[in-house]
């Protein structure tokens, strides 16, 4: 009787299994791959079809807005305390206001940033923050132009997509809380965190390695310089949370690894892809633009508007990408808003000596000795012009 039963059992779960897999829809899905490497590497990107689809009409820039008619007086001019945009012409400035309430606050309308009692008065804290991140906008898209972002640009909409505030900004992890009489202490990891892939990496790597816009390069580094120990060296921690910076890039622009690494020889430059050098420069701006443009509107934000240790909003990679590896799937959004391609200078007077403006480099002209990558490092290869033996990932 028993063995009668068992067939019995295992022809039961047979049919059970070969049901639970025709019904339950477990079939993989059709597979969207590039190829960013040479053969034979595994340096592919793998996604579903339909993610692929979904993320990048998610990523749609919005139309521009039409010309502005030419000619016609100074903003300056025309209305009262215009301090960043007094040198367009008043039909320019009115096509550029428009277009950011459509990015920034097509609900709240003109009122989030201006009292329109006095159109002039600066009490709204919003208007101040709007004034300060123009100028770090003109600031992206003409410093970083040469080694970031190039002539696709970024707007306000690149972070803000239709919100006041963008959705992937980013305050310092205060870490747990203490449920008893105990500070708790858990060497800043083994909690579940977005910000590293929900591992049990160490969650507060944006504080360490973006929130500071002077920071060591050798502080992103898994592998040694060295084939011996030349001293004490650094705890293991260091690589996690390398690791930890390297899960949020991949995530923030929807790629895997291999979208700039071979994984065969990581830390080579000489094997990595060319959109490694353009990640190492990102960093840097975004170190950049923490620091110079965010971090000194601590006293302009208010509280309720500041991270659980008091620190203000910031950026990160995600904050543009929003997902894919080109914010807005690449679109140039700079090209019909020239205004915000750098700091509009007022035209000279017919025959006067036009100045050549001072060239602007987000990197020193005499990088310090422990940098990975030069000054200015040829756009079109990945690899540093003396890059060192073992050199830092970005």
């Amino acid at each position: 009787m028993k063995p009668v039963l068992g067939v019995a059992g295992a022809v039961a779960a047979l049919f059970l299994t070969i049901a639970m897999f025709g019904t339950a829809g477990w079939t993989r899905p059709p597979l969207a791959v590039s190829q960013n490497g040479f053969r034979g590497t595994g340096m592919d990107q793998v996604e579903s079809r339909a993610d692929a689809i979904a993320v990048k009409a998610e990523n749609v820039a919005p139309a521009p807005a039409d010309p502005a008619e030419p000619g016609g007086e100074l903003a300056g001019k025309t209305y009262e305390n215009v301090k960043v945009l007094q040198n367009l012409t008043t039909n320019e400035f009115n096509r550029l206001m428009v277009s950011m309430t459509e990015w920034v606050s097509p609900e709240q309308g003109c009122t989030y940033c201006h009292n329109t009692e006095n159109m002039a008065d600066d009490s709204l804290y919003q208007k101040r923050v709007a004034r300060r991140m123009l100028q770090m906008t003109q600031h992206i898209n003409s410093t970083w132009k040469e080694s970031h972002v190039h002539d696709v640009g970024v707007t306000c909409y690149t972070c803000h997509r239709g919100q006041p505030v963008p959705a992937n900004v980013w305050f310092t992890d205060p870490g747990p809380n203490a449920t008893s009489g105990f500070i708790p202490r858990n060497n800043g990891q083994n909690l579940a965190k977005p910000s590293v892939g929900l591992s049990s990496l160490p969650y507060d790597t944006l504080t360490e390695f973006l929130g500071q816009k002077e920071i060591d390069n050798n502080v992103i580094r898994v592998n040694a310089t060295t084939a011996l120990p030349t001293g004490k060296g650094k705890p293991i921690q260091a690589a996690e949370k390398t690791y930890g910076l390297m899960i949020h890039m991949s995530q923030g622009l929807g790629v895997n690894c291999t979208f700039c690494h071979n994984t065969r020889a990581i830390s080579n430059w000489s094997e990595s892809t060319p959109q490694r050098v353009a990640a190492w420069h990102g960093i840097r701006m975004v170190r950049d633009l923490n620091g110079n443009y965010l971090e000194p509107l601590l006293s302009t934000f208010p509280r309720n508007r500041l991270g659980a240790l008091g620190d203000v909003p910031k950026v990160n990679c995600t904050t543009c990408h929003n997902g894919v590896s080109k914010p807005l799937n690449g679109a140039h959004v700079v090209e019909t808003y020239p205004e915000l391609a750098g700091p509009v200078v007022a035209e000279a007077p017919t025959g006067a000596a036009v100045p050549a403006p001072a060239p602007a480099s987000p990197m020193p002209a005499s990088p310090v000795p422990a940098s990975p990558m030069p000054a200015s490092p040829a756009p079109a290869s990945p690899v540093p012009a003396n890059p060192a033996p073992d050199a830092p990932k970005p």
